[in-house]
């Protein structure tokens, strides 16, 4: 198997600052998260984790190195193929869940969907449907379809639209998954229980878990676990001011 085939991401002489004047917030030499692998990133905050993740996520380029996902070179891609790429291959999901109060529970887990026709397509050969499968994910992250599907997420508990972003995350089973702080909100035992409803469904779908926390204890439940003070030669530098960690 090539290298990449092997790895979902590879990142190799990465740098990133954000601009001239200030110091590299992301200095890694190299970074490579093995396909299928849950992965556990931990930071404190400004040790650069939600810029690490923007530049996989090809959200943000870098000024210098090289960076790969699923075996594409991020620096191939313009425009509108960035967008296009992260909305193909990656599951997002956000500390404040970012899911849209304006859509329902099941508009929200299928907008992927609509922008891409890989997912859609995966999704439909997963569940036969878009519907049926939106039903499916709600049932594997333990909520009831018939009671909160068509109700405005801005209804459900802070638990709830958890896994509803996640389950947007997982629709159309993209390569892989990136977690960013997901269960800071969360209380132990609730966050226990949703490491396992993720784990569960990740490993069904055959994703890679790229999962960011400052909180050391959630890494024992990871394949792997890393400190990123341990691979980012910056993240003892001060960031620029508004730079998010």
């Amino acid at each position: 198997m090539s290298e990449s085939a092997q790895h979902v991401v590879r990142l190799n002489q990465v740098r990133f600052q954000w601009s001239k004047q200030s110091d590299p917030v992301i200095d890694i030499a190299e970074f490579c998260v093995e396909r299928g692998q849950s992965v556990f990133l931990q930071g404190a905050s400004g040790s650069g984790k939600t810029t690490l993740l923007s530049l996989i996520a090809t959200v943000l380029q870098p000024q210098s190195g090289h960076i790969e996902v699923d075996g594409v070179a991020l620096d191939t891609l313009r425009g509108g193929q960035r967008d296009q790429f992260r909305v193909d291959r990656i599951g997002l999901v956000f500390q404040q869940f970012n899911l849209l109060p304006f859509l329902s529970v099941s508009e929200n887990i299928q907008l992927p969907c609509r922008f891409s026709k890989v997912r859609r397509s995966q999704a439909m050969q997963a569940g036969q449907s878009i519907d049926a499968e939106t039903d499916r994910l709600l049932g594997a992250m333990h909520l009831s379809p018939a009671d909160v599907k068509n109700r405005k997420v801005t209804d459900l508990s802070v638990g709830q639209q958890q896994r509803v972003a996640v389950a947007r995350a997982l629709i159309g089973r993209p390569k892989l998954i990136i977690a960013d702080e997901p269960t800071s909100a969360l209380d132990s035992d609730t966050r226990q229980a949703f490491l396992q409803l993720l784990f569960s469904e990740v490993q069904a779908a055959g994703c890679t878990l790229l999962f960011v926390s400052h909180d050391a204890s959630l890494a024992s439940a990871f394949d792997r676990s890393i400190n990123l003070k341990e691979i980012n030669l910056a993240a003892s530098h001060d960031h620029m001011p508004g730079a998010n960690g």
